[in-house]
């Protein structure tokens, strides 16, 4: 059974020989295949190996050996075939020790070994599929690790994914490839919106006293606008005529007021927030604040807040495919507070019998404009990522029944409440590959600044200090460049 056994390991030695050799090309395991040692020599030899995972290494000595002891037979095993051969087997991953003693008991080998996966296949296979690719593989225990560089993140994503297939858990790879592409990736957003709002008012209130047959009549018409409760101006209208006392009525016995009202308002908001970030990395920017809102009480009765942001947000995380195609997934944002659905909470109480209500809690509202999408472009293009076109238009009638129903006249009897808002809104990203600059080439809003002396500010209203050319130094930035340079 020993000679049976050590004929099967004879045989799958001299099988994974035949693969050794074609590993040599690689020039990795080409020294641990065939280890002749000479015993001949001042003290024991010393060696050093590195094996691959199943993989066989032989050992020819020149003299006899009785005793081979390995420090660890689960990581790599020792056959004895003749007093001068052995074979080395990788069992496992890790490192271990082999001794060899003659009969005499005295140590005339010992060989440091080191197993680990043979990735001569993997590298050849990755040349052949990424063939414009730079790529060094290294096992590390039972890891792979990937080095050098390829031309996109494809290709970097493609030797991450075969090298996986190689070990039984994909988080054994480490993928350290580096792209040939720039890397650095500058994202400019201009957020521009147009918001039109217009408000018309038009109404007439009667109000008239007679006499009949000695008993006076007051009649009224005070006709709401539905839409926004009130007019634009309360103080504002056109007064005809005057009601005189209802027991002496006077030929002036009706009188009416005419409200003509129009509101006109327009909003325009810009917004160009720029953000620089590394392939991969998640780059992120806001320019505005954060306002407090109660989202509970505590043991004691006190408001618990939390904090919410607003104003111009941007986040992105760039991907370089190529040398000339980015992938973009983009989160823009533009939001500010607005009375228009705010929450308001009143506070009560009873004072000697009597309830009295006064203003309590007021937690303004968001108005938001959110967009978020993955795009790819080229270096320097631009796309449209989101447009918005909104047109409500409002109209509200009230007037007396029947009476604000007759031709002409009907006018006297009902108001008229309109209102429209057109808003239009346009977000546009543009992406470039960038690469660092020196600091003397860029300049800041605040470079040349000097505030005025007390003598100019008080006799010449100046804030700050105005020179003239070449003043002091001073110059312009080249051509008006600044920031990054632009590929």
């Amino acid at each position: 059974m020993r000679l049976l056994a050590i004929g099967i390991v004879a045989l799958t030695v001299l099988a994974g020989h035949a693969d050794a050799r074609a590993a040599t090309a690689h020039g990795k395991w080409d020294d641990a295949r065939v280890i002749s040692v000479s015993a001949s020599g001042n003290g024991p030899a010393s060696e050093h190996i590195t094996l691959g995972l199943n993989k066989a290494a032989i050992v020819q000595l020149d003299s006899d050996a009785r005793d081979v002891m390995v420090s660890n037979p689960a990581i790599v095993d020792a056959v004895v075939r003749t007093p001068r051969r052995v074979f080395l087997l990788g069992v496992k991953t890790g490192q271990a020790n082999a001794f060899f003693f003659d009969a005499a008991g005295h140590q005339i080998l010992s060989i440091d070994i080191h197993v680990e996966r043979d990735v001569g296949d993997l590298t050849n296979m990755m040349h052949v599929d990424i063939p414009d690719s730079d790529i060094h593989i290294s096992a590390l225990n039972d890891n792979i690790v990937l080095t050098g560089s390829v031309a996109n993140a494809q290709d970097s994503a493609r030797a991450q994914d075969l090298a996986s297939r190689v070990v039984d858990d994909p988080k054994k790879v480490l993928n350290m490839l580096r792209i040939k592409a720039g890397e650095q990736v500058l994202l400019k957003v201009r957020v521009a919106e147009i918001e039109r709002d217009v408000s018309k008012q038009f109404g007439i209130n009667l109000q008239a006293a007679v006499s009949a047959a000695g008993v006076p009549l007051i009649a009224a018409t005070a006709n709401p606008y539905g839409l926004l409760g009130q007019a634009l101006a309360a103080g504002s209208g056109l007064q005809l005529g005057n009601v005189g006392t209802a027991a002496a009525p006077g030929p002036n016995n009706l009188q009416g007021v005419l409200n003509a009202l129009e509101q006109v308002g327009l909003v325009h908001t810009l917004a160009e927030p720029n953000l620089v970030a590394v392939s991969g990395e998640t780059a992120k920017f806001l320019a505005g604040g954060e306002f407090p809102v109660p989202v509970s009480r505590d043991q004691y009765g006190n408001v618990v807040v939390d904090f919410k942001q607003f104003g111009v947000g941007l986040s992105f995380t760039p991907v370089v495919l190529s040398p000339n195609r980015i992938s973009l997934q983009v989160s823009t944002e533009v939001s500010e507070l607005t009375n228009e659905g705010a929450f308001l909470e009143q506070s009560g109480g009873t004072t000697t019998g009597t309830s009295v209500t006064s203003a309590g809690l007021s937690v303004p509202a968001l108005a938001v404009r959110r967009a978020e999408t993955t795009i790819e472009l080229p270096s320097g293009g631009s796309f449209a990522i989101a447009g918005l076109m909104q047109h409500v238009t409002k109209q509200d009638i009230d007037g007396f029944p029947g009476l604000k129903d007759m031709p002409v006249l009907g006018a006297l009897f009902r108001s008229r409440d309109f209102q429209n808002n057109e808003t239009e809104l346009v977000v546009i990203v543009s992406a470039y590959l960038v690469n660092p600059t020196m600091n003397s080439k860029l300049a800041g809003p605040t470079d040349g600044f000097v505030p005025a002396t007390d003598a100019d500010t008080i006799l010449m209203g100046k804030v700050n200090t105005v020179y003239t050319k070449d003043a002091h130094g001073l110059k312009a930035a080249d051509d008006g460049k600044v920031g990054f340079i632009v590929e």
